[in-house]
């Protein structure tokens, strides 16, 4: 690929914020320090020379750790040679408080038959299927906005997490959540995310179990709160007669192809909780990040609500509308580049393996970046900008076949992608049709990855009526 920086058009495109790379020095002082950043977030960790490397390496107390940027080294990694890089037990002990040894976390046997047991009820959540679902909570979501847009900062994580979360409950379990719930959740979620990530960098600086008790203590809690919604919604349809066709009642029928056995009560529980975090959580992140985009880029924002009103008018969308909304589409495709949900994708190494001039030892952790990949300055033209015709460009294209990864490669690929991007459109377009966005002087959203990509003061946006609406 012809990795020449193109010339940027003749217009603003913005310089989105992102953490001031990493200065190495030497000491002990300056390792305690690295720790205390790791700590916060792992995009504190990038050094300067990460946006433009191929591979590096962490000796960490008992693992090490390969970093891969190279195109082929991601795709041997998530593709080729997948069964040799399982999900890492990483995964499993920052999220098995929540979601326990469900499909996202979970490897080899008991991931395969996870994977056959939920078929259908991924076949309840094919984007046509599900559109006026889709349709209904966004209907819901203008309803709240209608009574808040009157130009006075507001938080929009919040509003991002309430109607994603109600999408998913209505495809999950046939009905919308309430904003009480919402709330909780998004609190609750974040709390939970900030122990469980500090916790996961403590015991890989090895940090004793003893010592971290209190932290995975106030984790648990967090994780309780959320899971006490979603397994009384589960316990009340079980012990119901109500036949509804849904995610839940899919995964209910479901039996293993090999012995006929059913989702226990807690397998169930543990699905939905992955289903419901993987449905929700990442797409509020990244709506949230494309509004403060659109919000920062007004010729951005004048696009797409001419393209929402050429296509929308004044009707309610349909799902014929949404193959029509390009502009729309390559909006979010940008934000997933810049801010995606799931910063690092994180493989243990099940044997020894040789990439490029570092090894891998058996146990050892190997981590393709999303956020590197995605930023890298050998692989896209003037990555640091949001530019979403990026990708109608011959350079845009090549860059996005080769390095471009928001939902994952391989056997391991977000099965939710095509639902992901259907939300997202109709959502973006909708709110492009009827508000204008306008950022909130001195309140730039700073990006951390914990286990999804947020901002840490979270995202605060100004929203009026269009009078043209």
């Amino acid at each position: 690929m012809d990795t020449t920086a193109r010339q940027c058009p003749m217009r603003a495109l913005i310089r989105p914020p992102a953490p001031t790379p990493l200065v190495k020095r030497r000491g002990l002082l300056e390792i305690v320090r690295r720790f205390r950043r790791a700590r916060h977030s792992s995009l504190s960790m990038i050094s300067e020379r990460g946006y433009s490397m191929k591979s590096g390496q962490v000796g960490l107390p008992g693992r090490e750790l390969v970093m891969i940027a190279d195109p082929s080294d991601v795709r041997r990694v998530l593709v080729d040679d997948a069964e040799h890089f399982p999900k890492s037990t990483l995964m499993h002990d920052m999220l098995h408080l929540l979601i326990g040894n469900s499909i996202f976390v979970s490897n080899g046997r008991t991931w395969r038959r996870q994977r056959e047991m939920m078929k259908p009820a991924f076949d309840n959540a094919r984007i046509q299927k599900v559109f006026d679902r889709m349709a209904g909570a966004v209907t819901d979501l203008e309803a709240r906005l209608d009574g808040i847009a009157d130009g006075a900062p507001r938080l929009i994580d919040i509003e991002m997490t309430h109607v994603t979360a109600d999408i998913i409950f209505r495809t999950i379990f046939s009905q919308p959540i309430d904003r009480r719930d919402a709330e909780i959740i998004f609190r609750q979620f974040n709390r939970f995310q900030e122990l469980s990530y500090a916790d996961s960098i403590t015991s890989l600086a090895g940090i004793p179990a003893l010592l971290r008790l209190v932290g995975r203590y106030r984790a648990k809690r967090a994780a309780r709160r959320i899971r006490d919604i979603l397994d009384a919604l589960i316990a009340a349809r079980r012990a119901s007669t109500t036949e509804d066709e849904d995610i839940l009642a899919s995964l209910m029928a479901a039996r293993d192809p090999q012995d006929g056995s059913a989702f226990t009560f807690d397998e169930l529980c543990e699905q939905v909780a992955m289903l419901f975090l993987a449905g929700h959580e990442t797409s509020a992140s990244a709506l949230s990040w494309a509004l403060y985009l659109i919000a920062k880029s007004p010729d951005v924002q004048e696009r797409l609500h001419r393209e929402a009103v050429a296509i929308l008018g004044d009707r309610p969308a349909r799902f014929s509308h949404m193959k029509r909304l390009d502009f729309t589409r390559d909006v979010f495709r940008e934000t997933l580049r810049l801010y995606p949900p799931v910063a690092f994708i994180v493989r243990d190494a099940a044997r020894a393996e040789q990439i490029r001039d570092k090894t891998a030892k058996p146990g050892g952790i190997v981590m393709a970046s999303p956020w590197i990949s995605q930023r890298h300055r050998e692989l896209w033209s003037h990555p640091e900008l949001f530019d979403p015709d990026r990708f109608q460009t011959p350079d845009g294209i090549d860059s996005t076949r080769c390095a471009y990864f928001p939902f994952s490669q391989g056997p391991r690929v977000c099965l939710g992608a095509a639902f992901a991007m259907q939300e997202a459109t109709l959502v973006l377009a909708s709110l492009a049709r009827r508000y204008r966005f306008d950022v909130v002087p001195g309140k730039e959203p700073q990006p951390v990855a914990r286990l999804t990509l947020r901002s840490d003061n979270g995202v605060w946006l100004r929203m009026e009526p269009r009078q043209d609406r």
